[in-house]
């Protein structure tokens, strides 16, 4: 295993819009090829748009949702891939040939596809179907793993994909300035986004404070830092439907420091290089190597009724 460039993104899609959020793909890709990484990552749907999906029929989400690997926006990411010589990860509604959806994220390089992961545990639509499976893959000599949004949320998760062998989690969000009955949380007013160049301080103060990446702080370093591993964190900026986001995507390292993150207002990336070395000497490496699985295997094996559809928007559940 040798060290890598990687790249994570943002940038302000539009809800349906697939000519024009891959577009961004493109260019941001290029981009970073530029710069030469390897690598880029973008958020949950960044392809489709995401709120705006709460409003669906399931009949619209079969129009917007595509097969994989043979729809037009994997064709088109292989072509961007193969353009650039660099390795993509973006989201989108899937469909399969039964008629059921799922939120998908995928991995594709020049050749195609790599990877594909099904979100576990969605909720946006009601005709969104779980994911049942963890997703490993090789990605240029590194085993890498893919969670996304919700999914980074229930901790077994987390340590189960490192279990099977992940050394960087990407974790693709639509995430942060929502509503909660964590104290803090809420919306981000709409009107502070549009007068973003005569007030960048308001705007800022709402994105960084408890209502965005404070709380963002609360949980992400940790997942990298008990895990010992490298988390790629995306998240989009700007307008979302008639929801704000604030981007704040990074990189995280073994240690639980943010080696990279974007911090424009604008469609932009941060990159960094993955060291190898970093991954033995983190402390999450000894933490999983020091488990007794023989003291808490039932415990975490009990049955429940797990709460599959999840309804943030609408709701005052923690997201």
């Amino acid at each position: 295993m040798e060290k890598i460039k990687i790249s994570s993104a943002q940038f302000e899609n539009k809800s349906g819009e697939k000519a024009y959020n891959l577009s961004v793909i493109e260019k941001l890709a290029k981009e970073a090829a530029q710069s030469g990484s390897k690598v880029i990552a973008f958020h949950e749907c960044s392809i489709t748009g995401y709120t705006f999906a709460r409003n669906l029929s399931k009949e619209q989400m079969l129009d917007l949702a595509e097969l994989i690997p043979n729809g037009p926006s994997i064709i088109r990411l292989t072509e961007i891939a193969e353009k650039y010589d660099i390795t993509i990860l973006a989201g989108l509604f899937e469909k399969d040939k039964e008629g059921n959806l799922f939120k998908a994220y995928v991995c594709v390089d020049k050749s195609g596809l790599v990877a594909k992961h099904r979100k576990l545990h969605p909720f946006i639509n009601p005709h969104l179907s779980p994911g049942n499976s963890y997703t490993i893959f090789d990605l240029h000599g590194w085993k890498c793993g893919i969670l996304i949004c919700y999914d980074n949320n229930v901790i077994e998760n987390v340590r189960a994909t490192v279990l099977l062998g992940a050394n960087i989690i990407f974790m693709p969000h639509v995430t942060m300035c929502t509503p909660s009955t964590r104290p803090g949380a809420g919306f981000v007013d709409p009107k502070l986004w549009f007068n973003r160049e005569n007030d960048p301080t308001s705007l800022r103060l709402e994105f960084d404070g408890m209502k965005g990446r404070e709380w963002l702080m609360k949980w992400l370093p940790s997942r990298a830092y008990d895990n010992g591993i490298y988390a790629v964190f995306s998240n989009p900026i700007g307008m979302d439907d008639d929801q704000l986001k604030n981007g704040c995507s990074m990189i995280i390292d073994p240690f639980g420091d943010i080696v990279a993150e974007c911090r424009s207002f604008e469609d932009s990336l941060v990159s960094t290089t993955l060291i190898p070395e970093k991954l033995k000497k983190a402390g999450g490496y000894r933490y999983t190597k020091a488990r007794r699985p023989e003291l808490y295997g039932n415990i975490l094996v009990q049955e429940h009724q797990a709460e599959l559809n999840v309804v943030w928007l609408n709701a005052d559940n923690d997201k």
